[in-house]
């Protein structure tokens, strides 16, 4: 009975140190809420219309530091993200951000929005990704997200023809684990699927489980994961492939999780605004080169990189849409368009190609 009694007392005290340990948070956060009313009142008194309340090179400084404080239990992105949170409640006192993002509701790229901006922000769902960009370039939104790459079936090439005729900078980017659920609505007989929906990418990606567990189902491709899950109603023989989100949004039932093929499956996105984005510390830069069709032209592109021991972190070909140029290439790398040799890089770069374009350096992606 002693025993029992010493437990008792010892989760009491326990309890009563949490109890605490909350107020003083919350404290605390209440104190950063309101120096974020005050950086929003020094902001605004300029009179300017420009005026930038979110700062993606000061959230990833934030983020970063965060992780490097914490000593546990909690992981470094366990942490970032609680901080994360609680930067998105706090800039929403200064001015709620609205975000584009490629819709419907469910989709990976809400995912995204909501991981790198925070459940504060308002987050619109648009039906495709060049949607995305004239809302942004508009000024409706405040920014977009678009799916760029994906670990294990490449480029998303719509993101990048629409940068070709576009002014919009790439503000920042999200990395973001990709986990497929095979998922059926409350009418589903789950032995007589006969038909499986899903956005293109998510069917090659689980391509091998298909063949498995369903190698007679027709397989539907259709805009994205989310209207996969839409369909769903009323349709007794099919089935969807999407993310844990859908079947809560469209009620529906999972009935085996995580069938991706490889189960290191990621997708990058990226977040497209209007401004220049200053250096962070830990940065890349995005380009868009283009370049007639001659002998050692590519090498001649990436011979500057490699003698300023610049890291290309990826190089991707896209046809020309005005047929001028044989050659259109995106080209990613680490570093910052500040950066003197970074500069110097460019400026090399430039005399070699038929056209640079800089569309931004950002904060390597911290989630």
């Amino acid at each position: 009975m002693s025993d029992t009694n010493t437990e008792r007392e010892q989760l009491l005290a326990l309890r009563d140190r949490i109890d605490e340990i909350d107020a003083s948070i919350g404290e605390l956060i209440s104190e950063r809420a309101r120096c974020a009313q005050k950086v929003a009142e020094v902001k605004s008194a300029s009179g300017s219309d420009d005026v930038l309340f979110y700062r993606p090179e000061r959230e990833a400084q934030v983020l970063r530091k965060a992780m490097e404080r914490n000593q546990g239990p909690l992981s470094d992105e366990e942490m970032a993200r609680l901080f994360r949170e609680i930067m998105s409640a706090c800039l929403a006192l200064e001015r709620p951000i609205k975000v584009a993002y490629l819709g419907p509701e469910g989709t990976f790229t809400q995912q995204a929005a909501l991981k790198h901006f925070g459940a504060s922000a308002v987050a619109m769902p648009f039906s495709a990704i060049d949607e995305v960009f004239r809302e942004v370039e508009a000024g409706a939104v405040n920014y977009g997200v678009v799916p760029v790459e994906n670990s294990t079936e490449g480029v998303v090439s719509h993101t990048l023809d629409n940068f070709m005729g576009s002014n919009l900078k790439i503000c920042g980017e999200v990395e973001l684990r990709v986990h497929h659920n095979l998922m059926v609505s409350s009418v589903t007989d789950v032995k007589s699927i006969s038909r499986i929906y899903s956005h293109g990418q998510s069917l090659a990606q689980c391509r091998k489980w298909l063949d498995a567990h369903y190698p007679k189902a027709e397989r539907i491709a259709v805009s994205s994961n989310a209207e996969a899950a839409r369909r769903l109603k009323g349709e007794w023989n099919a089935a969807a492939i999407a993310p844990e989100r859908a079947a809560e949004l469209y009620d529906l039932q999972i009935v085996a999780e995580k069938i991706e093929d490889q189960p290191d499956n990621s997708t990058r996105f990226l977040i497209i605004g209007t401004q220049d984005v200053p250096a962070s510390g830990i940065d890349k830069t995005s380009l868009l080169i283009a370049m007639r069709n001659q002998p050692g032209a590519l090498h001649n592109l990436l011979a500057p990189f490699h003698a300023h021991d610049i890291d290309l972190t990826r190089v991707e070909t896209r046809p020309s849409r005005s047929g001028v140029w044989t050659y259109v290439f995106f080209v990613d790398f680490t570093g910052h368009i500040d950066d003197p040799v970074i500069r110097t890089t460019l400026d090399e770069v430039s005399s070699r190609v038929s056209d640079l374009k800089i569309l931004g350096s950002y904060p390597k992606a911290v989630l």
